[in-house]
């Protein structure tokens, strides 16, 4: 919040009540001689202070600037995440207090609940847009579904996606729902937003990114200095913000400060030296406030809403055009979510989409026991050789079935009821079954002796054969997913799809019904 300057008028009370009430005002604030009446004050403030020299005017603009990211569509509260209701509250709140209020996200805002994932990200958009964002950078999920989906968010969003380094691959130039950055203004001063989704190209479906590629490395470097350089020289930008789709992937929470070589993974260090201000970062789901080496902050709040968000408040002398972090943190749930009512927007969205979202609460069945992240994952590979084999297995020798399964907060599916919206949490993601056909060495080294964790198989009796009787160059036929098939270095063939509408928590729901249904 800023702090009002109230110690000249104090300072002139004091010496008014000390001299009996006789005190002239010119006695107590300093005459601005050097600007003549009708003039403006050509602001000096010699001792950074917050006051000019000649007039006594506030010159700090104080401004608060908080950031959501990787939220993964989580809107409403549940056991297992505190949902936005009471968020969105007590930023309405910051809105209203703190002056100069700023509010951008990150990246990865959609994907990950049935409220967001049945609305591709509609419902989000929209709470978004109540809450006046500023921007939001592209994050790898926001692709989840397409370019028609981004774009058809894109046009309803009243805020630029930001991201300037996915180029389309006909053109060479920028995507169109793509915007390189933004200049926002609070109390004269000039602020630019720079967005950029970093590298994780390969944390995408392919085909949802075949038309596209992403700059990164040294290219992404000289992309972001160049922006920074034209805001700041064109638009005349006192502030440079930069909201990175990445970042740093140990955990280190709390505040405290992050060395060259810990940066080197995800961003350049140079970036810090004149070029940006302060970095809000996405995609690892850690929750820190981190100084570099040239004093800028690296800022993450978390991730699936469990955390909560980042904020800094920065002070910008306007006289002495320089620039100080007062505060920079991570702002826990628990700041909010106990002593705010949550906010209508909430249930008057979910009343908008309720014809897309449907009866997601109804429990399906009643399971016995907890099942962990990697049992949730196994099940899951035993349910896609087992629809494998019932739709391909008279005319295809099915050796396996399953790949790379990414279990999502809160990564436990508790022992008692279930619903789709619980299923749906676990896997948000619409990756369609896919028969596919790969030479022995790829399936050898991608899917049997792979060292990924995240890779889980089932084999009946032909594919133990396969495993102990393999033939490099022979051709065989698995069962995955399109994020599988289409992750390029497994070198899979796609030969047929499986049914459009059914993905890993179809199969999961079809299995507690059979099996624990009431």
């Amino acid at each position: 919040m800023k702090k009002k300057m109230l110690m000249p008028l104090l300072a002139l009370f004091l010496t008014f009540a000390a001299c009996g009430g006789e005190t002239a005002v010119s006695e107590v604030l300093p005459t601005p001689t050097s600007s003549p009446a009708g003039e403006i004050c050509r602001h000096e403030d010699s001792n950074d202070d917050g006051l000019c020299d000649l007039c006594n005017e506030d010159v700090l603009a104080v401004i608060d600037i908080y950031a959501i990211n990787d939220l993964h569509g989580k809107f409403t509260k549940s056991d297992s995440q505190p949902g936005v209701g009471e968020m969105t509250a007590w930023l309405k709140t910051r809105a209203m207090l703190d002056d100069n209020f700023i509010l951008l996200s990150s990246g990865d805002m959609w994907q990950g609940s049935s409220e967001s994932n049945l609305t591709h990200g509609a419902l989000m958009t929209d709470w978004m847009n109540e809450l006046g964002f500023a921007s939001m950078t592209l994050g790898n999920h926001e692709y989840d579904w397409g370019r028609e989906c981004l774009e058809k968010n894109e046009a309803a969003a009243g805020f630029p996606f930001l991201a300037i380094n996915v180029y389309e691959k006909a053109t060479g130039s920028i995507a169109p729902y793509c915007t390189p950055s933004v200049v926002v203004t609070r109390e004269g001063v000039n602020i630019g937003i720079i967005g950029a989704i970093g590298d994780c190209y390969s944390s995408i479906s392919g085909n949802m990114v075949s038309d596209v590629f992403f700059l990164t490395g040294s290219d992404l470097s000289a992309l972001v200095k160049a922006e920074a350089t034209r805001l700041r020289q064109e638009e005349g930008c006192d502030i440079i913000i930069y909201s990175l789709h990445d970042g740093y992937s140990k955990n280190m929470s709390g505040t405290g400060t992050i060395s060259a070589g810990q940066l080197m993974g995800y961003y350049d260090p140079t970036l810090s030296d004149g070029y940006v201000d302060v970095v809000f970062e996405a995609h690892t789901h850690k929750a820190y406030a981190l100084k570099d080496i040239y004093g800028v902050w690296h800022l993450q709040g978390g991730g699936d809403n469990t955390t909560g968000l980042s904020h800094v408040t920065l002070e910008y002398n306007k006289a002495n055009d320089t620039l100080k972090t007062a505060d920079a943190e991570t702002v826990h749930h628990s700041t909010y979510r106990y002593d705010y009512n949550s906010d209508a927007i909430v249930d008057k969205l979910i009343a908008k989409y309720e014809n897309e979202i449907g009866d997601i609460n109804t429990v399906i069945a009643e399971i016995p026991k907890r099942l962990d992240g990697d049992e949730l994952r196994q099940l899951c590979a035993d349910l896609y050789y087992d629809a494998a084999v019932e739709r391909w297995g008279e005319k295809y020798d099915i050796v396996l079935g399953g790949g790379y399964f990414s279990v999502r907060s809160p990564r436990v599916l508790d022992a008692g009821e279930v619903t789709y919206a619980d299923l749906q949490m676990l896997f948000p993601f619409d990756n369609r079954l896919v028969l596919c056909e790969c030479r022995g060495i790829d399936l050898n080294n991608n899917f049997f002796e792979t060292e990924n964790d995240n890779y889980f198989i089932t084999c009946g009796e032909y594919g133990e054969e396969v495993r102990q009787h393999l033939a490099p160059n022979a051709t065989y036929y698995l069962v995955t997913d399109t994020y599988s098939s289409s992750y390029a270095p497994n070198n899979l063939k796609e030969v047929e799809l499986y049914d459009g509408d059914v993905f890993a928590r179809d199969l999961l729901k079809e299995y507690f019904i059979k099996n624990y249904g009431n």
